[in-house]
């Protein structure tokens, strides 16, 4: 680990501490539990549609002084993406933690400017694990700054220091290296949600757009490509138009957009891997406590 990796890797653990400490009590949360279903969805090397289901847990709160957001996916995939040694569907679990200190709330001086109205220092991580052979353990440490622009709901834009470490279980000659850390990589993410109106129906649009760099070889030697993931959808605020409780239970459709998936683009032998790149629509519901 380099001095750069151990500098990302001591912020993203001093933000982390920072938020769980007793003192910081919450000012405003928000929990669902969210359901999403398609049967567009792709994965590396796999040449068929795969169909999934996706249960989600996802808690966002607030403190005197920055934020927390923690998302945890559960994806059943069926049998086109099948478990190692079974003809039944892989199983994923995706977690994301991110956690944001407002720096003009810190230092109690506005940091606005133009449409920004505050500026942050985001850190997290994110780990997942999937069943298949490939058995996949994403380790991925990031940090950076966070524009936060003055619109309904929310729009933060963040550039970001990300530093991964992964694993595949394939062996030689797909995956000569059973574990690897990535090179650094440089992430552009905006994550959204903005409420509003047309007619009589309440809306909201929301998701989020990462751009992540190349993160140098892979397991086979061959060099990774950018990564384009987003995740996006437009709900409705059922329980608002049906009981007048805003924000209890929204349904509305996605688009899940993946180019060169994990930084997936060749083979060892320069062919290009079929199922890198997803276009899925997808049917969604969330239930807010």
């Amino acid at each position: 680990m380099n001095s750069l990796d151990r500098l990302a890797t001591s912020l993203a653990l001093a933000s982390a501490t920072f938020a769980i400490a007793p003192a910081q009590a919450a000012t405003w949360s928000d929990t669902f539990i969210g359901y999403r279903y398609g049967t567009d969805f792709r994965e590396p090397t796999n040449r068929n549609d795969v169909e999934k289901h996706v249960l989600q847990l996802t808690h966002a709160s607030g403190y005197s002084v920055g934020q927390n957001f923690v998302n945890i996916d559960m994806l059943q995939s069926d049998d086109k993406d099948p478990a190692s040694g079974s003809d039944s569907g892989a199983t994923e679990f995706y977690l994301t933690y991110r956690h944001q200190v407002h720096l003009g709330k810190l230092f109690d001086k506005s940091l606005a400017f133009g449409p920004v109205k505050e500026v942050a220092l985001t850190a997290g991580f994110d780990l997942n694990t999937k069943n298949t052979r490939f058995a996949p353990r994403k380790r991925l440490l990031v940090v950076g700054p966070t524009l936060k622009f003055d619109v309904p709901g929310f729009l933060d834009v963040s550039l970001l220091y990300g530093k991964e470490w992964n694993h595949c279980g394939l062996g030689s000659p797909a995956c000569p290296k059973s574990e690897i850390a990535f090179d650094p990589q440089w992430m552009i993410s905006v994550a959204w949600g903005i409420p509003f109106e047309a007619g009589p129906a309440p809306l909201k649009f929301q998701g989020f757009l990462n751009y992540n760099s190349e993160k140098g070889k892979d397991y086979a030697n061959v060099k990774t490509k950018p990564e384009t993931l987003m995740r996006t959808s437009l709900m409705v605020d059922v329980g608002q138009m049906v009981a007048g409780k805003k924000n209890t239970f929204l349904m509305g459709v996605g688009y899940e957009y993946w180019k060169n998936k994990f930084g997936n683009h060749d083979y060892a032998n320069g062919s290009t891997k079929p199922g890198i790149d997803t276009n899925a629509p997808t049917f969604q519901m969330e239930w807010h406590f």
